[in-house]
């Protein structure tokens, strides 16, 4: 059982590597910014640059973003390049470019990510502005995976032969392995959006404590499955990897946020919503897979 356990982490580990993960976090963005006034630039600035963060921050940060307008002499000059283009809300801008909502800033960040996904990690490292969204981001869509996994692997026969699943085969076959290899993934993405080192042995205690949780979740799942008072079978098992993973995303969040670690009582309620939102996902997934499959 141990051997097979660490044949099954091993598979895990050598299926992550960070070194992908560190490539895409410290991406160089830069951003543009389009006002029609000083004023107006300046709280565009100031909500990518907050008041708090260091003199040192400050300074990357201003290597990283441009005034368009209005301009002064003294401004360096405008990249040929632009990652992202801010302007003011009301302004015409081009079909590329992004508002500033000043009055409404989530749905600045919410926009960006929608049409600017690949930049979310890198924009989330450098701008505290985007760090609640994008980690969310990435928490529920590493459990969603889980979920899928779980009803995949569970009912194989239900699932349109149109969906592509390459995971489900070969060293992916073991629910351990699978999940193990998702939370180290989370790990590891939380890390950079957070602007923490990311690696192995930078996080090792994280990296354990993933590893530690992978040795015991399917006995755990076992024994929680037939106390689910919305029923046991796949649903059940698909809401048990949702809220475990769901658990380990919001400690590693709160952790590379505040250095502390979620209460007794924060893992418990962070469980409980675990397993209500693995079953509605669970839930909406099989109905569309059967309808998909009638169809």
């Amino acid at each position: 059982m141990v051997h097979s356990f660490l044949s099954t982490i091993g598979k895990a580990i050598k299926s992550v590597n960070p070194g992908d993960v560190r490539v895409m976090a410290e991406r160089t963005v830069h951003v543009g910014l389009m006002a029609s006034t000083e004023d107006r630039l300046n709280q565009m600035w100031f909500w990518l640059a907050p008041v708090g963060i260091s003199d040192a921050k400050r300074q990357q940060l201003a290597a990283l973003v441009h005034p368009m307008g209005p301009r002064v002499p003294e401004m360096p000059p405008v990249p040929a390049h632009l990652d992202l283009e801010l302007w003011e809300e009301g302004l015409p801008k081009p079909p590329h470019a992004f508002y500033f909502y000043r009055d409404d800033p989530a749905r600045t960040v919410a926009e960006i990510l929608a049409g600017r996904e690949e930049l979310g990690l890198p924009l989330s490292r450098r701008f505290l502005a985007f760090r609640p969204a994008v980690s969310e981001k990435i928490v529920s869509s590493i459990c969603n995976e889980n979920v899928v996994f779980a009803v995949t692997t569970s009912l194989p026969n239900l699932i349109p032969s149109f969906i592509s699943l390459p995971w489900v085969v070969g060293e992916f076959a073991s629910d351990t392995a699978f999940l193990t290899m998702n939370q180290l993934r989370m790990a590891f993405l939380l890390a950079g959006a957070h602007d923490r080192p990311i690696g192995y042995r930078e996080q090792k205690a994280q990296v354990a404590g993933v590893i530690a949780g992978a040795f015991g979740w399917r006995a755990i799942a076992r024994e929680v499955i037939s106390k689910i008072p919305f029923g046991g079978g796949v649903v059940g098992k698909a809401a048990v990897s949702y809220a475990g993973t769901w658990v380990v995303g919001r400690s590693l969040e709160k952790l590379y946020r505040s250095g502390a670690n979620l209460s007794s009582g924060e893992q418990k309620s962070a469980y409980s919503d675990g397993l209500e939102r693995g079953r509605n996902v669970a839930q909406k997934l099989l109905e569309a897979f059967r309808s998909a499959k009638k169809g």
